[in-house]
């Protein structure tokens, strides 16, 4: 199937050349698409020169850096408008394998078509290296907090290495994706879930950031945080009325 790699940056020439490298090297077939905000630091320049002598790479420039997932939804816009059959969401500072990545995209293409395949950390076969066990442990938590919230069924909500079906993107309503930042995995993964989409996940091998520095930061947890508990509050809230309608409902029959 025909298959784009979306790529956001900011700010990450010393590692996107690295994961182009590996990425053209273990998935030759797939195109990548680098969605650059405009980085200072000139990597949007290093990947036009990528794809001047790379027909498999492309580049898509946006003037501001308002997020993840308004970056990720110009990519996938990109692609979609391209004719491209999967889009895959993988970060450029080597966090996600390019061997995973086949094995992601080879699940995509099964005959049971999965609309959405994530790269988990938290199923059997997942792992991280490189990772304090305070930060698997608040990983691992953050997760279960979705699913209790949330009521996903998904072990891994946060993950960022991911295949979505050119399908599934089309029938997308964009006003249920609210998130801007690290919070819209999770947004993504609620709302496939919701449109009943199927969702499988394949276990990966997480590393920590080999070239760069983090944009990690308490602040982004606290938004996800935040998000969530707001998503859940509504959710309760919409069971509460349905249970009142229904119980309304009931009781006007018993009069009859």
């Amino acid at each position: 199937m025909k298959t784009l790699v979306v790529i956001p940056t900011y700010n990450e020439v010393e590692s996107l050349p690295g994961a182009l490298d590996r990425v053209r090297q273990h998935a030759p077939a797939a195109h990548v698409l680098v969605v650059d905000d405009s980085s200072p630091d000139g990597t949007g320049a290093l990947a036009d020169e990528r794809a001047s002598r790379d027909d498999h790479v492309h580049v898509l420039h946006r003037r501001q850096k308002n997020g993840l997932g308004p970056a990720y939804l110009a990519g996938f816009d990109w692609g979609l408008g391209a004719g491209y059959e999967l889009l895959v969401e993988m970060d450029a500072d080597g966090s996600h394998r390019a061997e995973d990545l086949v094995l992601l995209i080879q699940r995509a293409e099964m005959a049971d078509a999965p609309d959405l395949v994530i790269g988990s950390r938290w199923v059997a076969g997942g792992a991280t290296q490189g990772w304090s066990a305070r930060r698997v442990a608040l990983s691992r938590a953050g997760n279960l907090y979705v699913n209790v919230v949330l009521g996903t069924r998904v072990r891994d909500a946060t993950a960022g290495f991911r295949v979505y079906r050119a399908d599934i993107l089309r029938r997308l309503d964009r006003s249920q994706v609210r998130a801007l930042g690290y919070g819209f995995q999770v947004n993504m993964t609620k709302v496939v879930e919701d449109m009943g989409g199927r969702i499988v996940e394949m276990p990966i091998t997480f590393v920590e950031r080999q070239a760069g520095q983090s944009k990690l930061s308490g602040g982004i947890f606290t938004e996800e945080l935040a998000l969530v508990t707001r998503w859940g509050l509504a959710r309760r809230a919409h069971q509460a009325a349905a249970a009142a309608r229904r119980t309304a409902s009931r009781l006007r029959r018993g009069r009859g």
